[in-house]
């Protein structure tokens, strides 16, 4: 009896260890489990099905890379996207991006948050793969009207990890208006910055100031310039435009434009400035007829250098000519595209020798958006288009983005945030005549990116969704009270390939860039950060025995 009783005390004990390790072991699984589950609250789908960073297709990258190189993009650094909007035209044509999905079958959006916060966050641009580059700071919110910067940050590509932040201004302490600003690669990888009066070159690799000056305002004080708008022309120059804050005008941000003007505050006319990118000497300035909102574009003309730029009541061609430093008017090449109760154009778009323009930039009341095109060589050769029909009562047309453009085919894309539409638009370029291709309900305020070759060019459009859907746009807009999604589209027919969750909203008048391996960028200034967002074809579901 008594061996056997030592038997089973031997045995009880050892089922008793097992039964410890089994429900450590089995707590532990547990454990992890619940730990997953928590992690996952406030996750959108597409977060959750992405389960970490997106390097997107890393076989993608030195292709896309090799393609861009093909493109001669003078004055930019040579990249996926190194500059703002594409190139000097800022055309947002991307054609060595890749859409990694599906043309005919089902899609998935994969979403990935970046780890670190970029509060204010407006425009992303990338050098070589894995660089990602960021300006934030500028763009007020309603839980930060008073934000501090701008600031330009490198970040890992993949997780928004960042590497240096370098700080250029705080309102709070020196009084500036600031509002959104630009972001350029200068082809040895540096950085040209313009904001309020200021512009600083900033080396690309270390965050580090290497020079400054000041930019004459002309007509406003200095207090109401914001010099967003830094383009560089084929010889190198950087060609300056500032926006100018209406007169007694206090609000922050570039919206205080939009606010003001509303209210009938006058805006004192903008200056357009050449600067030398090695010293940022300034070189020439000149004093605009108009204030001038939306950026200028620069392109070539029979030779020379030429600007077109949008105002409040019409668009002018200027010229610089790098041999005299000068800048000038062109007085035979000047449009008054705008009827009664629209107001100012955005940035033109050149496609063949036609410029267009989108009108109602900060919006109207009374008269529908639309979009007019001129000939480079003949500017009283114009056709316009309305492309969503007349404005209703009580409803608002605002359409701040210039057009996207695709020149290969014949395209032309117009975005009317008030009345909550986008349209492809068909250009005849040897008439100019255009006809709507197609019209979609969607409602942004941001650039209509595209990627891809021609005979595969997707279209990229962000989409708004109202958290109370009876309050008028205006309003949500302005409290920020919506949520926005990014959808994949075919360039062609408008049709829907792809979309993704609602995220909090894209910084107004942003742009969705795309990166290498088939990402693209989401900035948020609400959200405080941006995602990198990558669609591929939905995977089949698995099959049971």
């Amino acid at each position: 009896m008594k061996k056997f009783s030592i038997i089973q005390w031997v045995g009880l004990v050892i089922l008793v260890v097992l039964a410890v390790v089994a429900y450590r072991l089995g707590g532990t699984l547990i454990g992890a489990k619940v730990e997953q589950q928590v992690a996952k609250i406030g996750l959108t789908p597409n977060q959750v099905a992405a389960h970490g960073p997106l390097p997107g297709d890393v076989g993608l990258y030195a292709k896309e890379l090799a393609c861009q190189q093909q493109i001669p993009t003078p004055g930019y650094y040579s990249s996926l996207n190194g500059a703002e909007i594409s190139d000097s035209e800022r055309s947002g044509l991307f054609p060595c991006a890749t859409f990694t999905g599906s043309f005919d079958g089902s899609n998935q959006v994969y979403a990935w948050k970046s780890l670190d916060e970029y509060p204010g966050i407006s425009y992303i641009n990338n050098r070589q793969p894995g660089e990602l580059y960021i300006v934030g700071g500028e763009y007020p919110t309603l839980d930060d009207p008073n934000m501090v910067g701008p600031f330009v940050a490198k970040a890992d590509a993949t997780t928004g990890k960042q590497i240096w932040r370098t700080y250029l201004d705080n309102l709070n302490a020196s009084g500036h208006w600031i509002g959104n600003a630009n972001l350029n690669l200068l082809p040895n990888g540096n950085i040209a910055f313009s904001w309020s009066n200021q512009i600083v070159l900033i080396d690309g690799d270390t965050g580090l100031l290497l020079k400054h000056n000041r930019l004459p305002g002309g007509a406003a004080p200095a207090e109401d310039v914001n010099y967003k708008h830094l383009t560089i022309a084929p010889d190198g120059t950087l060609i300056l435009k500032d926006q100018t804050r209406p007169f007694g005008c206090t609000l922050q941000g570039t919206v205080a434009i939009v606010k003001c003007a509303a209210e009938g505050m006058k805006q004192p006319n903008s200056q357009l400035t050449a600067v030398d990118p090695n010293t940022l000497e300034v070189l020439d300035s000149i004093e605009l007829p108009e204030p001038a909102t939306a950026p200028h574009i620069i392109t070539t003309f029979e030779g020379r250098i030429a600007i077109y730029i949008g105002m409040n009541t019409m668009i002018q061609r200027a010229f610089w000519d790098p041999a005299t430093r000068k800048l000038s008017l062109d007085n035979g090449w000047i449009i008054h595209p705008m009827q009664k109760g629209q107001s100012t154009a955005t940035a033109p778009t050149i496609i063949g020798d036609w410029v267009s323009a989108q009108l109602n930039g900060i919006g109207s009341d009374t008269v529908a958006s639309s979009v007019v095109v001129a000939s480079q060589k003949d500017p009283t050769r114009q056709q316009v288009i309305f492309p969503f029909g007349e404005l209703k009562k009580g409803e608002w047309s605002f359409a701040p983005p210039k057009n996207g453009a695709d020149p290969e085919n014949s395209m032309i894309y117009s975005a009317d945030m008030g009345m909550r539409k986008v349209a492809g638009i068909k250009l005849d370029q040897t008439t100019g005549e255009l006809k709507v291709a197609f019209v979609v309900d969607d409602t942004t305020t941001t650039f209509q990116p595209l990627i891809g070759p021609p005979d595969q060019r997707v279209l990229l459009l962000t989409n708004m969704k109202l958290n109370a859907a009876k309050e008028p746009i205006k309003a949500a807009l302005f409290t920020e009270n919506y949520k926005e999604q990014l959808t994949w589209r075919d360039a062609a027919t408008g049709k829907l390939l792809a979309e993704s969750d609602f995220f909090e909203p894209l910084s107004i008048n942003g742009l969705t860039p795309p990166g290498f391996g088939g990402r693209i960028y989401f900035p948020t200034a609400v959200g405080k950060g941006f995602y990198v967002l990558q669609v591929r074809p939905r995977p089949a579901p698995s099959s049971r025995r």
